[in-house]
């Protein structure tokens, strides 16, 4: 063989090789499981700007407002298709007396925000506003009890007063503040972050006083009990074994985890870091796929029929404040970063439907890694914002498995997978969506299916570096764009995709 032709094939094996190293292929003959909607739920606590100053503004604000509410913010969030929200909290919610929130505005108490700045709020947002607000924008609504400093009664009666539709004191008083008809609220959290500042407890003494609050809160059709914080395998294991003859009165879970490079003494800033800090970002973002399968191997030991759901009710990227900013408001810009660091998550969720059944992320409006910001009449749009909206084609379709093949993206040493990807069908299309970590190359895939599909589609999140951002002066930098792939050709299509990117691919 000549010497040309030898090195010709050897750079056809090393491309081929190359190649082969990114491969995925989609078995829709045993998709099987639904991705519950409320995988892509949010979160709002009484923190910062969130609510106030955030999507409530009061009727009378001269922002264009429905019953206080930001009409921007409403129509941006039934776009996003929004499927349910958290509230009051968080560490606010074991603070949280529900009645002090009802009633006339004007005759309100106010309250002292403890956890969050210190500052004084008047209850002008309670539970008629929120589940107003909830009605606006087309989401469910899971409300968060008050264990750590409420009572049984406190909780039974507030349960009541939303979902009962017999003659009682509190249905009395519900109609006598406007409404009429119970609310449908299926979602019921009983005490948050108990292990901390929801009342620094053992998941010995928790586990026990969730049984008394659940026995008494008629109405709460699903429960969800107070779950880790990260990687407290203990209390899951404690939980599930106090709570395994008690699967009548618990329905989910709870889990959270943030990401946080720098740690919690010093988190990393939100919109300055260099790529090894990207790195060091992303490998914690991967680390909610051990946290995840090593509670959930410890649930299959008492619960092996799947009867308790994990509930990721908080997640999220959480880094340094915004200098100039209230520290207690846990304002934080929002870059490329996050967007993919958002994809990596929903995939992960997606991957896993099989136990988790609701994800929250934390928050929704100027709170950590929000999907909106504001500044007075201003409103924008985030990169995750744009991902929540790519990846509603997933909420209640059927999870397709993937085999995932692919590159490593290595800084310092330190390797983790380039590439990672959910797809699922629905209404006859199968969707996959695809992050390419690496931001210095694009990724080639050959992408299998089975299945007779004939176009393909494609919309992409990226920017030209991996702190681009959308600000008040550059609302649309990183946004929702078409992305264009070739035609399918005998069950494989190849596919480029750029650095830095999350990408959905839409086959029908």
């Amino acid at each position: 063989m000549k010497l040309q032709s030898i090195l010709t094939a050897a750079i056809l094996l090393c491309t081929s090789t190359i190649f082969a190293q990114n491969k995925i292929t989609a078995h829709t003959d045993k998709a099987e499981t639904t991705i519950n909607r409320d995988i892509y739920g949010h979160f709002a606590e009484h923190l910062g700007r969130c609510i106030y100053d955030g999507f409530y503004v009061g009727e009378g604000s001269s922002i264009e407002n429905v019953r206080g509410f930001r009409v921007d913010i409403i129509d941006a969030l039934r776009e996003m298709q929004i499927p349910l929200l958290r509230w009051p909290g968080g560490c606010f919610a074991d603070t949280y007396n529900w009645k002090d929130g009802i009633g006339p505005k004007s005759e309100r108490p106010s309250i002292v925000n403890v956890h969050w700045g210190g500052v004084t709020e008047d209850n002008s947002f309670g539970t008629h506003e929120f589940l107003d607000f909830c009605e606006l924008i087309g989401a469910d609504a899971y409300i968060n009890l008050n264990v750590g400093s409420g009572s049984v009664r406190e909780a039974k009666e507030w349960v009541e007063y939303v979902t009962s539709a017999n003659k009682s004191p509190m249905t009395e008083w519900r109609k006598q503040n406007g409404r009429e008809e119970p609310w449908k609220v299926k979602y019921w959290g009983i005490g948050n972050e108990n292990w901390g500042c929801g009342g620094n407890m053992t998941p010995e003494y928790y586990a026990d006083l969730y049984r008394n609050y659940a026995t008494y809160c008629h109405g709460a059709d699903y429960k969800i009990a107070g779950g880790a914080n990260v990687a407290d395998y203990n209390w899951t294991e404690v939980l599930m074994k106090k709570l395994e003859r008690y699967k009548h009165i618990v329905d989910g879970l709870s889990l959270h985890y943030y990401v946080h490079p720098g740690g919690w003494g010093n988190k990393g800033s939100a919109r300055d870091f260099d790529e090894a800090e990207y790195h060091l970002t992303m490998q914690k973002t991967y680390y909610m796929e051990e946290l995840i399968n090593n509670h959930s191997a410890i649930m299959d030991k008492y619960d092996p029929k799947k009867q308790i759901d994990m509930i990721v009710d908080e997640w999220g990227a959480w880094y340094d404040c915004e200098p100039g900013t209230n520290p207690g408001f846990l304002y934080q810009q929002n870059t490329l970063r996050d967007a993919i660091l958002a994809g990596i998550h929903l995939n992960i969720f997606n991957n896993h439907a099989d136990r988790i059944k609701m994800a929250n992320i934390a928050q929704m409006v100027n709170v950590i890694q929000s999907v909106i910001l504001t500044r007075e009449d201003k409103m924008l749009l985030t990169p995750t914002y744009y991902i929540f909206k790519m990846y509603s084609v997933h909420q209640d379709a059927t999870l397709v498995p993937l085999d995932v093949e692919t590159e490593m993206y290595t800084v310092d040493g330190k390797e983790i997978p380039a590439l990672n990807a959910s797809a699922s069908v629905k209404d006859g299309k199968l969707n996959m969506t695809v992050c390419n970590l690496n931001p210095n190359q694009e990724e080639e895939i050959e992408y299998a299916f089975d299945g007779d599909y004939k176009n393909a589609t494609g919309m992409i999140v990226t920017g030209d570096k991996l702190q681009s951002l959308n600000d008040f002066d550059q609302p649309e930098e990183v946004s929702l764009k078409e992305f264009k792939v070739g035609k399918p050709k005998n069950g494989k299509i190849k596919l480029k995709i750029p650095a830095k990117s999350v990408v959905l691919i839409t086959l029908d």
